[in-house]
């Protein structure tokens, strides 16, 4: 499962690299069909405007006359592809073939742009005009902040930008001023250049574009495909993460399971076996002519039947608890007249022990409301552990004092303590604390669960504060009204 997991995300981001890849070509060769296009049109541009500024009405309509009377048939006129003659008005276009095909004229347009510096063939409204109109035609509208650009025309002669975002930079010629940019520096080290003017061996300069957001563009295209690889390969992971952990509480489920049946077995073995013998000895001729004999067997049958019957009776709580199938009996209890009636139970099998249990009930308002019943056995529950898990000579003490609202009660012992990890599952039904090299400790791992559910119950809670060693204490905390 995990290999085919980590397989098909693999596949994934391979190919959301391939296809920014490819969106990566695409935008390039966009841009530079743009670039190439308009340095085309600042050539036509240049053209257009030495024809308008070299020959007046007369000269044109001279001009017009000599070329009718030297080519009536136009064969000359044939020559020239019509797709120059676009955006050239009617009247002027038989002269504007006529510069074409003259050589006298031509070499004189020659002469005079090679004259010139790049900033003064390039007048910075067309190359303004010519940009947007371009990347417009490709799908790059600078109007969208996402297709943000700067641009500029780089002089080889001044070496530096003389034309930035459709701004003179330097003030060189005529009466242009310096206008800054931000885009200066940027263009310095741009993401594409083309040379103008590259009719000529060494071109005057180059066409620039820098696009602060470029890794942004290319990527708006893919973040639908990304966000919905991230989110079906989060469906899947997590979809993965949850099997392994149902796979892993199944596998702990099943282990406590089978301790607790372990458990179950050894715990109802041992009366089994002693009412067995019991009652094998009480039918023999020898013990049923001895009255006192027949009650002390009878004795030892009915308290190890009680004992078996309050292991089935720990068994069916849970299970109810389990089911939500109990009802609280609400009275007033007096907490510390439940505390002490449950020490003095537990006080002769810890002081067989040479232990001893101390009490400092300090609260001034014991009185909280709570169904006795369960109360009183939270609390024994509470003082069998630190009973069991304690060494020889075990120190319990219960103390009990007012909080806001309600009653907190601590029982605290010098027993083996509990570890971090475990801490966090001693409230988990079935789970037992390892006990080392104590392996006479009984139970189902049903006690503390019990607890933390009745504590759920009364709307109160339950803290354990423990370390390895150094004993272990339990806080409950009871309101004084169990709100509905």
């Amino acid at each position: 499962m995990s290999a085919a997991v980590l397989g098909v995300i693999l596949v994934q981001i391979d190919l959301i690299r391939t296809s920014m890849s490819v969106n990566e070509e695409r935008f390039d060769k966009n841009v530079q069909e743009a670039l190439v296009k308009v340095t085309e049109r600042l050539e036509d541009f240049e053209r257009e405007y030495f024809f308008r500024s070299s020959v007046n009405g007369f000269m044109m309509a001279y001009q017009a006359e000599q070329i009718a009377t030297a080519r009536p048939n136009g064969d000359k006129l044939k020559e020239i592809d019509n797709a120059e003659l676009e955006g050239i008005p009617s009247f002027e276009r038989q002269f504007y073939i006529h510069i074409m095909t003259n050589p006298g004229l031509t070499e004189l347009f020659n002469q005079e742009k090679n004259m010139r510096s790049v900033e003064e063939r390039i007048k910075a409204k067309d190359l303004d005009l010519a940009i947007l109109q371009e990347f417009g035609k490709r799908g790059i509208n600078p109007q969208n902040s996402k297709f943000k650009f700067h641009y500029g025309i780089w002089s080889n002669e001044k070496n530096g930008m003389v034309i930035v975002d459709g701004h003179y930079v330097f003030d060189d010629f005529g009466n242009k001023e310096p206008v800054p940019t931000l885009g200066t520096s940027n263009l310095y080290n741009p993401d594409y250049s083309v040379p103008v003017f590259h009719s000529v061996k060494i071109p005057p300069g180059e066409l620039r574009v820098f696009f602060p957001n470029r890794t942004n563009i290319i990527l708006s295209s893919l973040w639908k495909n990304a966000a919905g690889t991230a989110l079906f390969a989060a469906i899947i992971l997590s979809c993965f993460a949850y099997t392994l952990t149902v796979i892993f509480r199944q596998k702990k489920l099943s282990e406590m399971k089978t301790d607790f049946i372990n458990n179950m077995t050894h715990e109802f073995k041992t009366p089994i076996a002693t009412i067995s013998l019991a009652s094998d000895s009480i039918v023999t001729p020898i013990i049923l002519n001895n009255p006192e004999k027949v009650q002390r067997f009878a004795n030892i049958i009915k308290q190890e039947n009680k004992r078996m019957n309050s292991q089935v009776e720990k068994v069916l709580q849970m299970a109810l608890l389990d089911k939500r199938d109990f009802s609280l009996k609400m009275t007033e209890v007096n907490v510390h007249e439940v505390i002490q009636a449950a020490v003095e139970n537990i006080t002769l099998r810890v002081e067989k022990r040479d232990g001893i249990v101390k009490t400092a009930l300090n609260a001034s308002m014991p009185i909280i409301e709570g169904d006795l019943t369960h109360v009183a056995n939270v609390i024994n529950n509470l003082l069998d552990n630190a009973d069991k898990y304690s060494p020889d000579e075990p120190e319990i003490s219960v103390s009990t004092r007012n909080v806001s609202n309600g009653i907190e009660i601590t029982v605290q012992d010098n027993g083996i303590g509990i570890s971090k990890e475990a801490r966090k599952q001693i409230f988990d039904k079935f789970y037992r604390v390892p006990t080392g090299n104590l392996h006479d400790v009984k139970g189902f791992g049903l006690g503390l669960s019990y607890v933390k559910a009745m504590m759920t119950a009364h709307k109160g809670a339950v803290e354990v504060k423990s370390d390895p060693g150094k004993g272990s204490s339990f806080i409950l905390t009871f309101p004084f009204r169990v709100e509905a």
